[in-house]
This record gives structure tokens, sequence and C-alpha cells, in this order.
């Protein structure tokens, strides 16, 4: 079993945050009871006190509670315990080094596995995929490995956009995406724009939010998918 929630990002330019994920958040959540867990370990240049201030703030309104993973002594039975898993954004590297140093890959795996809904913005989203090769994030620290959750057979590259600046000689994010292919030709991407997330209920995947998202495949078009599709064929590929 797994419900997962998956989100490119958590605020849109000029909102508070969560806004704009507030409804799916809330439907998500419906009928859990009891605190969930936060990992705030994606945090880099705000500490995680603070982030966990933001983060129980948002929840509280949306009437859920819970604990910062950062606060706790007893931090496997607190992953036990936890009524839902909610990873947050920031920096990629980070976060999954700070996830081994703690040995909980597999702690938090098996709990969402097991039922527990999971919940990842960017950063958070990354984790719950094979890797995090699709990261758009700079490696400032070097994890033990680049294998992640694998809570999805895919990878999800958050905060997508098909921008090209002006006078820019380097790489687009298309570019890169298909370079990631070229070298992991078995591996299926989805880029996932700002404002759209994934949601798993078992076997079921469904795109949702305002948008488009794109799914890149080696050796085949890149294919246009919309909001409220469903997506479930992606939960077959690597």
């Amino acid at each position: 079993m797994s419900k997962l929630l998956l989100l490119s990002n958590s605020t849109m330019p000029g909102t508070p945050f969560f806004a704009w994920p507030k409804s799916y958040i809330m439907q998500f959540l419906a009928g859990i009871e009891g605190k969930g867990l936060f990992i705030p370990f994606a945090a880099v240049t705000f500490s995680f006190d603070e982030y966990e201030r933001i983060v129980k703030q948002a929840f509280s309104e949306m009437g859920f509670e819970l604990s910062s993973f950062h606060q706790l002594k007893d931090k496997q039975r607190a992953i036990e315990e936890a009524s839902f898993i909610a990873v947050g954004g920031g920096n990629s590297f980070a976060l999954l080094s700070r996830m081994y140093e703690f040995n909980l890959l597999e702690l938090v795996r098996k709990k969402v596995e097991d039922g527990t809904p999971y919940l990842g913005w960017s950063a958070g989203a990354n984790l719950s995929c094979p890797t995090i090769k699709t990261t758009n994030d700079m490696p400032i620290v070097q994890p033990v490995s680049l294998d992640a959750l694998n809570l999805v057979p895919f990878q999800i590259n958050p905060h997508y956009h098909e921008l090209k600046f002006e006078g820019q000689g380097g790489e687009t994010r298309k570019d890169r995406l298909n370079e990631f292919l070229v070298l992991n030709p078995d591996k299926c991407v989805i880029g996932l724009p700002e404002g759209m997330l994934l949601e798993r209920q078992d076997d079921k995947l469904t795109l949702k939010g305002n948008g488009e998202a794109k799914i890149y495949q080696a050796n085949k078009v890149m294919q246009t998918i919309k909001a409220e599709a469903d997506v479930s064929f992606l939960l077959a590929k690597g």
C-alpha cells in the first residue's frame, strides 16, 4: 500500500506558504488522527527550528498536528508512531545526506509501504524517487549514495520549466533531462512544473494542479500530460 502526495513546490510567488496545495493536502490527510512527523533536513540557509515553526503553523491552520524530527530524542519511535510523514523542500543533497546519517531511509520506506501517508515537496518529492539524480540542486554535500526512498519507480524533476533566457549558452532543463536518459535509458522522468503534484493511492497515480507536466523516456518523443490525468502507467516504469 502506498499513499503519496508529491508536490513540485510549496509556495507560488506572492502567496503565503502552502497556499496553493492547501485543498489537496486537506483532502489527502482527511480523517488522519494523531501527530504527523516533519523531516526538515533539506533546510540549509535557515534553521530546522525556523522551518518547524513555519510548517507547524501551516499544518495547524489545516487542522493537523505534527512534530519535527530534529526535536525528538527517540527517533525510531517517532517514525513508528507518526500518523503521516512530511518531508520539506530545500537542498536534496543535504536532505539525503542527513537521512543516511540517521539511518532513516529504510525506516521511512517501510513505514510508508505499510500505509502511512507521505507528503513531500520539492526535495521531499525527489526523495520519494529511486534516486535524487534529477534534482535541480547543487551537490553542496556528498551523501553516502544517491539512492533514495524508491517509493515510486520513476524520477521527478520538480520546479520544471522550459525557459531559455536570452543570451544563454548553457543547457536547458530539457537538455539536462535528456542527458540523464542517455546514461540511464531504462528510467522515466516526469517534469513537474510549479503548482502541480502527483497523488498516489496504491496502484493509482493522478496528476493534479494547474498546468501541464512532461514525461521523458529514452528514445521517445516527450509526452505532455494535463491536470487530472490518470498516469498510473508510470508505476510500471523504471
